[in-house]
């Protein structure tokens, strides 16, 4: 099993190298394999007739670095032989080769010595004169998450070796931060090449040239310019509940918001049914600030916190889609369903004392009675057809017309209800949904009354002055204007 010993050459220069590496490589005699010659020290020690073979090969022959990596390190096993193996910078600091080494290592099949060098990192922060305690994050441009950025922070990212990287690294900071933000492109930091340059983030992957000593700089970004990040919602939330906030939000409770919750959700649903965009997004909004009080007044008293309620929802999906996230096959979206409920159910732990428990009762009577309809369903109690369901239909329409004959308002009322619940089971029967065709009608009614208002107002008429026949033909008149639009 042969032994491979990784030395780090530091960041920049000779200069910069510690004199035990530097005793190490010029005493060895054993084979020096590099990662890659394209360091200003290797050029150096080959001045002073050090001799190396490199892996630059394999970056022209793969596309993907993760590859690169992988063969660098089976090649390594493959010499059978004992070398140095000789990486940029620290072999503990961004070095894929060094972690995939460990690997080897753990699984036997490698000896593996890990000895100095110096990351680039001490330098850098000298060059641009920052203390990394104030709050430090390091990214590898090569593999953006623009979810990990933390821009509250000083941010690093390495290996910006070309433009192309340079310009993942700005379409990534774009996201968040605009084209005037200046950020500091730092190469061979600490060492006579030694090159800064701020420049506003636009011009990043421009007019910059970047090389493999090139790191782009980022500093903390105040949190006022952040208000599109969820921490900052959640900060703001926070404050108003505060004994320095809102005397309104501070005085509000689970059951004083009730109300809020279910008109912002409805008002959503009004800028859906406009596609309207721009109100879609306020809405959501304004859902979303229901959300976000509820999860703090859940803080404020100990129970939960908006955390808990991240994590309960991520977890239920993960769970629910054993499809996407497990092993689980289906073959269409009634499967999906079907699964849904089953593992609610599991959830659910003991069985309800009925199939209609999960129905809320403060759901909309229209929409709560297909809810309901649906649950008797799945255990058989319906009608295969719709013929029976007019028949039922037609039966509660006669029993109201009869509670109506007898002028019996209770038994009326009564009778309506049944009319309208099996209205809503017809409905079910041919796929409809009850809720959606309502409001259909209901924005016609609107759009063809406003039409009215204004061609009365424009003959110098109200409604009010109108009899009965002539707002029948300003109705059919708007009818006929607004047919194609409804």
């Amino acid at each position: 099993m042969n032994t491979i010993t990784v030395i780090g050459l530091g960041a920049g220069d000779l200069e910069q190298m510690p004199l035990g590496v530097y005793r190490q490589l010029i005493k060895n005699d054993q084979p020096m394999y590099a990662r890659t010659i394209d360091h200003p020290v290797i050029e150096q020690l080959k001045e002073e007739g050090l001799t190396f073979n490199s892996f630059d090969k394999l970056y022209e022959q793969n596309e993907d670095f993760s590859d690169v990596y992988a063969t660098i390190v089976d090649q390594l096993i493959e010499l059978g032989e004992d070398v140095l193996y000789l990486v940029p910078g620290h072999p503990m600091l961004a070095e894929r080769t060094v972690q995939l080494l460990i690997e080897k290592r753990e699984e036997g099949l490698i000896h593996l010595n890990i000895e100095g060098g110096q990351s680039f990192l001490d330098a850098t922060f000298q060059a641009l004169e920052i203390d990394p305690i104030e709050g430090f994050q390091f990214l590898d441009a090569t593999d953006l998450d623009g979810d990990r950025l933390q821009l509250l922070n000083h941010t690093i990212f390495c290996q910006v070796y070309d433009a192309m990287i340079a310009s993942e690294v700005k379409l990534t900071l774009l996201e968040d931060l605009p084209p005037d933000y200046p950020v500091t492109v730092v190469t061979a930091a600490g060492s006579e090449q030694e090159v800064i340059r701020t420049v506003p983030l636009e011009e990043l992957d421009r007019e910059v040239e970047v090389n493999n000593l090139t790191s782009v700089y980022v500093p903390p970004v105040e949190k006022e310019k952040l208000n599109h990040q969820f921490f900052r919602l959640r900060e703001v939330i926070r404050i108003l509940r505060s004994p320095e906030g809102c005397p309104w939000d501070r005085k509000q409770t689970h059951e004083s918001l009730r109300k809020y919750l279910i008109e912002e959700a409805y008002e959503f649903i009004d800028a859906v049914n406009r596609q309207d965009d721009e109100h879609m997004v306020e809405e959501l909004g304004d859902l979303l600030l229901q959300v976000m009080l509820h999860s703090q007044i859940g803080e404020d008293e100990g129970f939960f916190t908006i955390d808990d309620v991240i994590v309960s929802i991520t977890e239920k999906m993960i769970r629910r889609h054993p499809h996407v996230f497990d092993s689980v096959t289906v073959n269409d979206a009634d499967e999906v369903v079907t699964n849904w409920d089953a593992i609610k159910q599991q959830e659910k732990g003991e069985k309800p004392e009925s199939i209609l428990d999960s129905v809320p009762t403060s759901f909309p009577a229209l929409l709560q009675a297909q809810d309901l309809q649906k649950k008797a369903a799945k255990v058989g109690f319906d009608w295969d057809d719709a013929d029976p369901v007019i028949e039922k239909v037609e039966e509660e329409w006669r029993e109201f017309q009869v509670a109506r004959r007898q002028q019996d308002q209770e038994e009326m009322e009564k009778e309506f209800g049944d009319w309208l619940f099996a209205i809503a089971n017809l409905a079910r029967h041919y796929k409809i949904s009850s809720e959606n065709a309502l409001q259909r009608t209901n924005q016609k009614f609107r759009t063809r009354l406003s039409a009215m208002e204004k061609q009365a107002e424009q003959n110098g008429q109200s409604l009010e002055d109108l009899t009965l026949d002539e707002m029948e033909a300003l109705w059919v008149q708007a009818k006929q204007d607004h047919k194609g639009a409804e």
